[in-house]
């Protein structure tokens, strides 16, 4: 599995969502949320743009390298909104989205194997309750520490380096909070998810890099969870 394999169920899943009703209906859930909580974040941040930029790197004086600083801002930009989605995708998570995407992801199951693999005659609470446990050690933790990367980074001359690296760590744990939604129903231990995780970085990374695309990251993170769950019936056959 590799980026461009990743890349391929993201957009397989998105395909799906939008043909399936009960698919397009929790989606469109999951996106109007994420729309109405990235409005008010990103408005934030662009209030805030020319403070975060000036505090990176003043606008400099000489007329030949002004154009790099032009293209700084652009890209700072870019970046930013990248990751107020993600900051609204999180937000939106921790509220109800846990609940959409397993339903969304059972619904996936269904509709391709026929039925859906439950973990003996464990209650559907139980499964729900251990569904948010993991969302504190399998997504919001990696990527608030992506972030608090990224802000280390503004502080150092490797800043654009660790930007990138960060966000690219934002996007393989985004990534790995869909894929791992079988595996978690079916209440596999987190260290062994954890090492699936680490043998399919590049898969994950391609999975996940759609979500850095600005305005269109919101639609695709609204329905990863089925093009996360064709990729696990696939590659387990199960």
């Amino acid at each position: 599995m590799n980026l461009f394999t990743g890349i391929k169920y993201n957009l397989q899943g998105l395909a799906l969502g939008l043909k399936t009703p009960k698919l397009l209906l929790l989606g469109l859930i999951r996106l109007a949320v994420v729309i109405i909580i990235t409005i008010f974040s990103a408005g934030l941040i662009l209030i805030y743009h020319q403070e975060i930029l000036n505090f990176m790197w003043s606008k400099p004086e000489s007329h030949w390298i002004l154009w790099l600083w032009h293209f700084l801002s652009w890209l700072l930009s870019a970046v930013l909104i990248g990751l107020s989605t993600i900051l609204s995708y999180l937000a939106a998570q921790i509220l109800f989205s846990v609940l959409i995407m397993d339903l969304m992801s059972r619904i996936t199951e269904k509709k391709v194997t026929g039925s859906i693999r439950e973990p003996g005659n464990i209650p559907r609470w139980q499964q729900f309750l251990f569904l948010i446990k993991q969302e504190i050690p399998r997504a919001i933790v990696p990527v608030l520490l992506s972030l608090i990367l990224l802000v280390l980074g503004w502080l150092t001359p490797l800043g654009p380096v660790v930007t990138i690296l960060s966000t690219a760590v934002a996007a393989i744990f985004l990534a790995w909070d869909n894929t791992d939604l079988i595996p978690a129903r079916r209440l596999a231990p987190f260290a062994e998810r954890f090492r699936i995780l680490m043998r399919t970085i590049p898969f994950h990374l391609g999975f996940g890099i759609l979500f850095l695309i600005p305005l269109l990251n919101i639609l695709f993170l609204s329905f990863a969870p089925v093009g996360a769950t064709l990729y696990y019936i696939d590659k387990y056959k199960q």
